[in-house]
């Protein structure tokens, strides 16, 4: 029996939940540790991360990607990588913006 769209998206958004959950519980501190998605380029907190071969995704992203697994729409983390390269544009110009903004202040 396949699973519609919305139960694959459900039962993965409490999956990644539990993940950064369980993440702050043993390590308290990876919530407050923060490092920049390889996916979608926002700097994210370390809990609910997951690295994929060369790639560490935040939680959003790892959300992401498990339901284009699991509903067939992508088959690799690479497809993932390559369709957010615009995200990533994006957020990188939006992080210059701020730093001129930060230094011009």
């Amino acid at each position: 029996m396949n699973k519609s769209k919305e139960e694959v998206v459900k039962k993965m958004q409490l999956v990644v939940e539990q993940m950064k959950k369980d993440d702050i519980d043993d390590n308290p501190d990876s919530e407050n540790e923060f490092f920049q998605c390889d996916a979608c380029g926002e700097e994210a907190c370390l809990a609910g991360s997951i690295q994929y071969g060369n790639y560490r995704l935040c939680n959003d992203c790892v959300l992401l990607a498990e339901v284009g697994f699991e509903l067939g729409q992508i088959k690799d983390i690479q497809e993932l990588i390559d369709a957010m390269e615009d995200k990533r544009l994006e957020s990188d110009c939006n992080y210059i913006k701020r730093e001129e903004n930060r230094q011009n202040n």
